[in-house]
């Protein structure tokens, strides 16, 4: 067993060493459990996620990972376990108030309105943070024209940021597989979250894709100061943009540390040599 105080230490020092700092405990995950009738999907897995860092989680294909990341952002109720997110414990969280409290996700199958423009997709994400009652907004005016002006000058900046201008007005059905991911994370930003989950944002994606969404991620972490959970396959980006690895397998979690750890963890390498069951 790996003791947790050390991986933490480990992690900050690798971030300070990297310019960022690594702050405290923002998310706790304890002994959560999920079932689907008699199927165990996740079975008493603990870990934490600290403030600033880039946390992965990764596993064979099965292994629960897009389950964890459901039950963080409220689309999964875990059956046993505790959730704890700054502190407090959520019980029932829905998506909707975990998107309200700061948390905002991408997801593995794309998730944008295929007709319609990549501004208009990324103005999605500022839905919550629009004030203005129907009747305002329907005659635009006073507040709501206010409101608008100001939530498109931020989804002015996200597209900036994200080096996508040319494609602004495009509909997003029209553009390529790594652009639309491109702009799914823009959506994701526009909601200004303190902790981004991405499920798999590099997949199928070439290399050159992934070294752009490589560079976003971590710029996203670096400026914004955001917390990430990043679910990857690509076990070279894992490493190399990682603070801190867990990784799960049949549902338990096998492993949690700093890359060093974890690529040196004899169940991890059975794990992904298929060797463990």
């Amino acid at each position: 067993m790996m003791n947790d105080m050390p991986q933490a230490v480990q992690a900050q020092e690798q971030a300070q060493g990297n310019g960022r700092r690594i702050g405290d405990v923002v998310l706790d995950l304890q002994n959560i459990s999920l079932s689907f009738g008699g199927v165990k999907a996740l079975t008493n897995i603990s870990f934490n996620v600290r403030e600033h860092e880039i946390r992965s989680i990764i596993g064979p294909n099965g292994a629960g990972k897009s389950s964890m990341l459901n039950v963080i952002n409220g689309v999964y109720h875990p059956q046993e376990g505790r959730i704890l997110f700054r502190g407090e414990e959520r019980r029932k969280m829905e998506p909707h108030r975990a998107a309200a409290q700061g948390i905002a996700r991408t997801f593995q199958n794309i998730a944008l309105f295929k007709g319609m423009s990549v501004l208009d997709n990324i103005m999605t994400g500022r839905n919550l943070k629009m004030k203005s009652g129907l009747l305002a907004n329907a005659l635009y005016w006073g507040r709501a024209q206010r409101e608008e002006i100001e939530h498109r000058v931020k989804v002015e900046e996200v597209i900036d940021f994200l080096e996508i201008q040319d494609i602004r007005k495009t509909p997003v059905g029209a553009l390529p597989y790594g652009l639309q991911k491109r702009v799914e994370l823009g959506r994701a930003l526009a909601a200004e979250p303190s902790l981004l989950l991405l499920d798999e944002p590099m997949a199928g994606m070439n290399v050159e894709e992934k070294q752009d969404m490589c560079r976003f991620i971590l710029d996203v972490n670096d400026q914004f100061g955001t917390t990430i959970v990043l679910i990857e396959h690509d076990m070279g980006v894992v490493m190399d943009i990682s603070d801190r690895v867990v990784v799960l397998d049949y549902g338990k979690k096998i492993g949690d540390g700093v890359p060093e750890e974890v690529r040196a963890n004899e169940d991890v390498i059975r794990a992904y040599l298929g060797t463990s069951h």
